[in-house]
């Protein structure tokens, strides 16, 4: 499944390069045309990022990504900078099908692991937005990837065990925005050691054949964000390929 992206940050469609936010790609198109774009080309899915709520670690564009879902139709799984229960909720609420957990997912996994009792599996993507050191070993990157990890991802995706979590997404950070193919090695990594989760792969998708290279994984999920944007193919064409 092809699940384009839509980052917003102040209202505005907006890329970053390798998640640095002072290397960002600024879009004259509306969201809302952007959303209905992807409704139109066939999507199923739309993933939706606050990037000022990563950033300043506070939910703030609630209102704009409800609008966008209801405007489009699409089923819509939205992140960035939920830190509490009742923001979670409120989306649910507004129209949201999917609520994506970043940084809290390694910090608080007790308290994510609760959420999940709560809200159930299906309400809740946890995102991992990894780097890879030297050795190719992959450590999560917190608080808008401004922040780096100790422990290894792996490993904290091991606290989930038995916890009822259904469905990851895993950005290479290194790849991001940067159109180069995505992480194919720690992608068969994750499906071969975490069979039973459905895995959502992000990062680095800048041509058609990257897109193929990733479907041939079989993963749950494919986000493409920038190459959308740039024009390199259609959601049509990424969809059908």
């Amino acid at each position: 499944m092809i699940v384009p992206a839509i980052d917003l940050m102040d209202g505005q469609c907006v890329r970053l390069l390798k998640g640095r936010f002072d290397a960002k790609t600024e879009y004259a198109t509306d969201p809302r045309d952007v959303a209905l774009s992807y409704a139109e080309a066939g999507a199923e899915w739309m993933h939706i990022v606050d990037l000022d709520g990563a950033k300043n670690q506070s939910s703030s564009q609630a209102a704009l990504i409800s609008e966008l879902a209801q405007l489009s139709g699409l089923k819509v799984q939205a992140g960035g900078g939920i830190r509490e229960l009742g923001t979670i909720r409120h989306l649910l609420d507004a129209g949201v099908d999917r609520v994506v957990i970043g940084s809290l997912a390694v910090t608080q996994p007790i308290m994510v692991r609760r959420w999940l009792s709560e809200l159930g599996p299906d309400k809740i993507v946890l995102a991992f937005d990894v780097n890879l050191d030297e050795r190719g070993i992959a450590f999560p990157a917190i608080k808008g990837w401004t922040e780096a990890t100790e422990t290894p991802f792996l490993e904290i995706l091991d606290n989930y065990a038995g916890s009822g979590l259904r469905t990851i997404l895993v950005t290479d950070i290194g790849r991001d925005g940067a159109e180069t193919g995505g992480n194919t090695s720690l992608y068969k990594t994750i499906l071969r050691d975490y069979p039973t989760l459905d895995l959502i792969t992000s990062g680095g998708v800048g041509t058609l054949d990257h897109v193929r290279e990733l479907k041939t994984l079989s993963p749950y999920g494919i986000i493409i964000g920038r190459a959308l944007y740039e024009g390199n193919f259609t959601l049509a064409e990424a969809i059908a390929c």
